[in-house]
């Protein structure tokens, strides 16, 4: 049923030709465009020029890497389901919105009908040209729209229907890419702190680095020496020279008889 929708879209804005993109694409990614021109049977200039119509609603999305060995960059195309969708999704609703105005025309207005070459035209248009055909010269008769008000029901009960279904499909598609995005952001944050630890470790190392080398350095500095206490001068000794000199001075007294 997807598939089927995508191609409706496709189809409506490149071209029936261009419905093949979708059996290449769906539930693939970043497919060569040189590929995709090979299957299609166009040329590559051909093939970019249907793959830009789509891409420039977005129904397509690409990415460009450059041909290591030739030195031009070769694009790699994948499918936007969910845009795609959503854009299937708009054009039929304007179809059921312009048949239920053309329905509500139908069934309030009088319309009248040549009956030699069919022409149809409102009352209004009909009076001005006095009922008779301005290409044949019949004139009108009153036209019976119950068939065609029957016909323009039935599209519009199918096409919402059709409506219901793209709904959820688009809805489906919304939810996977939703998850997606919720894996992806985890895996980032996941990635992030992963990181974080890992400066932090690296800080951490480099300051016990810093602080090896700044304890080496402290060890490899001498001390300083301690200071020799000065030995205390010993004076010198008088000389008992005059001590003796003064002691030989005096004569001892003679001892009476």
């Amino acid at each position: 049923m997807q598939v089927k929708f995508l191609k409706q879209i496709v189809e409506h804005v490149a071209g029936e030709q261009a419905t093949k993109l979708v059996d290449l694409l769906a539930n693939k990614k970043d497919i060569n465009e040189f590929i995709i021109a090979k299957k299609l049977d166009l040329t590559i200039n051909q093939t970019r020029n249907l793959l830009y119509r789509l891409s420039h609603l977005g129904i397509l999305s690409s990415i460009r890497k450059k041909d290591k060995k030739k030195g031009w960059y070769i694009y790699f195309w994948t499918l936007n389901i969910l845009r795609s969708l959503e854009i299937l999704e708009q054009k039929v609703k304007k179809e059921i919105h312009d048949l239920e105005k053309g329905l509500a025309s139908k069934k309030s207005k009088r319309f009248y009908k040549c009956p030699s070459c069919g022409r149809e035209l409102t009352e209004e248009t009909a009076l001005l040209t006095n009922f008779e055909c301005q290409e044949c010269g019949e004139i009108y008769v009153l036209a019976d729209n119950r068939p065609i008000i029957e016909e323009i029901e039935k599209k519009i009960t199918k096409l919402k229907k059709e409506l219901e279904f793209i709904k959820k499909e688009r809805e489906i598609e919304g939810d996977k890419q939703d998850k997606k995005l919720q894996r992806k952001i985890k895996k980032i944050e996941k990635e992030k702190k992963e990181q974080r630890a890992k400066r932090r470790k690296e800080r951490e190392r480099a300051k016990k680095r810093e602080e090896r080398k700044a304890g080496k350095k402290k060890s490899a500095k001498k001390k300083p020496a301690k200071k020799k206490k000065k030995s205390a001068k010993k004076k010198p000794k008088k000389s008992t020279k005059k001590k003796q000199k003064k002691s030989s001075k005096k004569k001892p007294k003679k001892k009476k008889k």
